[in-house]
């Protein structure tokens, strides 16, 4: 199945804002929004961008141009700053080095499902170790320090990702603690379910129609060890492994297995997942088992986790990160940065 370029040109112009490119760790980055942070800015916001299969880093500077350049015209705040940061995932742009090994299995590539997953954790590997130096580099040497020649301090990550940078993004929630909200856009939870419908539609032998797909985890197509990477790094695989997605209401055994794996990765995390209608490529439709499962619990027995989903489809639009869902994520993104000091000065309040 050929992807289309999901990155559909927003109306109007696009906001200049300042991009640095940075050697980070030994990975070209660039960063967005170093110029425009006010002199009081101490904390800093950064959101990362996660761009789409086949694309490149420099995809994502309208995003990140949009949604600083929103920050800006309607934060009160002087004592924050918001910086965006994106960098080429493995195998694309200034890092690619094979470029059948991004292809699909129609294109020829007989190791699409490792190739792809083996991309989509690697980013969050990446996202991982640049969160660690990111701070460092920009403001350790004082060249972007605050007034007075105070350091600032990163306190704040989001990420934002589309397509295969969704899918990275939904594992970067899952996995790294410091990253506290995302912006998923058409992106799946459920890596081992949109990639055996993937198999179907291309016609692959390892995919039986006779028993609907069943033999197809742990095929020459989708190895057993990836299957055991999905149970470790993809949301449902963690949760429920290659099993039945849970019922909206567990048994309360059920429940107490599910929290000790819920709490240390997502508590109190914000999702929005930004979903075509008409998306062929990843249908809505293949994580929308684990989605009821995973918005009914954050709603009722997992309320106090304090996660909150927004889940939008766009019924006319199909496998593209589409201008209305520009203008949504945008304005998650500044409701989720200016929520930052509001919920430390209602702890700093309790104290």
């Amino acid at each position: 199945m050929s992807t289309p370029n999901p990155m559909v040109t927003p109306p109007g112009p696009i906001p200049e804002v300042s991009k640095a490119t940075i050697s980070i760790a030994g990975l070209p980055v660039d960063v967005y929004g170093l110029k425009e942070l006010s002199p009081a800015a101490k904390a800093v916001s950064c959101l990362w961008l996660h761009h789409g299969r086949l694309r490149m880093k420099e995809d994502m500077a309208p995003t990140a141009s949009l949604a600083l350049s929103a920050w800006h015209r309607t934060s009160a705040s002087s004592t924050r700053g918001l910086i965006a940061v994106a960098f080429d995932q493995r195998n694309h742009g200034s890092r690619k080095i094979n470029d059948l090994n991004n292809q699909a299995w129609r294109q020829g590539n007989p190791t699409h499902a490792q190739d792809m997953f083996g991309t989509v954790n690697a980013m969050v590997v990446d996202t991982s170790l640049l969160l660690d130096a990111l701070e460092g580099y920009i403001f350790g040497n004082g060249d972007f320090a605050a007034e007075g020649g105070k350091l600032r301090a990163i306190d704040q990550h989001l990420a934002l990702g589309v397509s295969l940078g969704g899918h990275s993004v939904w594992q970067t929630l899952f996995a790294e603690p410091r990253v506290t909200a995302g912006v998923v856009v058409i992106g799946c939870p459920d890596y081992m379910t949109l990639m055996t419908d993937r198999a179907r539609l291309s016609k692959r032998d390892t995919f039986s129609v006779a028993d609907n797909g069943a033999g197809f985890l742990g095929s020459r197509d989708f190895p057993l060890a990836l299957v055991g990477a999905c149970k470790k790094y993809d949301p449902k695989g963690i949760l429920f492994g290659t099993g039945q997605i849970a019922p909206q209401q567990p048994s309360d055994e059920e429940k107490a297995r599910l929290r000790s794996i819920l709490d240390p990765r997502i508590r109190g995390k914000k999702f929005q997942l930004l979903s075509g209608g008409k998306d062929k490529l990843v249908p809505y439709a293949k994580g929308e088992p684990f989605l009821n499962f995973f918005k009914a619990a954050v709603e009722t027995w997992y309320e106090d986790g304090g996660v909150s989903v927004e889940d939008i489809i766009y019924p006319e639009a199909g496998h593209e990160f589409s201008p209305r869902m520009m203008q949504d994520a945008v304005r998650f993104i500044v409701d989720v940065v200016d929520g930052a000091d509001k919920g430390k000065s209602a702890a700093s309040a309790k104290i």
